[in-house]
């Protein structure tokens, strides 16, 4: 898995596209916070989706990979005023959760699990968190982003403070693919000071998710696509899935 260095400083502005509102709504349109109180954020990030899930009445606790977004996401939480348990962990590797309402792992967080052990072995552990009832939301790229769109780079951005050149090529697994990013970061002086990064995702096929969910022991799973409540189609390009213990 890969953990985001130098790339947590300008997350947050490079993702102001996703609808996390609609995130939240999801959660709640199935598990309302009176009824499903305690929530763990998996792969939580810089905390923006954490902070609104408390906001909206759950208790959160985030866990994330990287220190660097987690120091981020304190930050966050001290400006508004919260208190929101982070801690340092590898999803694979959950531990000291128990009784669990719902648990989540956003913004394709699942993708960045390399081998299909671990993300077996993610699920499992979020279901042992789970209560019996409890609820698991996530969501996935598709195998055509994958395959497709994000191959058919390079793609570019630049809104004067931040400029990318981000680069992909296929991942040594089927449905992968690294990431390899060139950033420019405007400083006080007007030079752009420059960094790089590489990260690595990879995806499986929606219904080996739900496989894998029921083998698991989870009840109940629901499959839909790009923020809406449609079926997946060969060019869906977000999964979205939920499963039921």
């Amino acid at each position: 898995m890969n953990s985001y260095e130098r790339f947590a400083e300008v997350y947050d502005e490079l993702m102001t596209d996703i609808p996390y509102a609609e995130y939240v709504e999801w959660i709640q349109s199935h598990a309302p916070a009176q009824n499903y109180k305690n929530l763990l954020d998996i792969g939580c990030g810089t905390g923006t989706l954490a902070l609104l899930l408390h906001q909206a009445g759950y208790n959160v606790s985030g866990i994330d990979l990287s220190e660097e977004m987690l120091s981020i996401a304190s930050a966050r939480m001290d400006v508004n005023g919260v208190t929101i348990p982070l801690y340092a962990m590898s999803m694979d590797e959950l531990d000291g959760f128990s009784d669990l309402d719902v648990a989540i792992i956003p913004i394709d967080s699942i993708n960045y699990v390399k081998e299909e052990h671990q993300v077996i072995e993610t699920l499992k552990r979020i279901f042992e968190s789970l209560r019996t009832g409890g609820q698991l939301f996530f969501d996935v790229h598709s195998l055509y982003k994958m395959d497709a769109i994000f191959l058919d780079g390079p793609f570019t951005y630049d809104d004067g403070d931040i400029s990318y050149v981000w680069h992909t090529e296929h991942g040594e697994y089927p449905h992968s693919v690294y990431h390899q990013m060139t950033f420019f970061l405007q400083t006080e002086n007007g030079l752009y000071e420059r960094f790089d990064e590489e990260h690595f995702q990879r995806t499986f096929n929606y219904e080996q998710y739900v496989i894998w969910l029921k083998e698991i022991g989870f009840s109940h799973v629901e499959v839909s696509a790009d923020w809406t409540k449609a079926e997946p189609t060969e060019e869906s390009e977000r999964i979205f899935i939920r499963a039921v213990k």
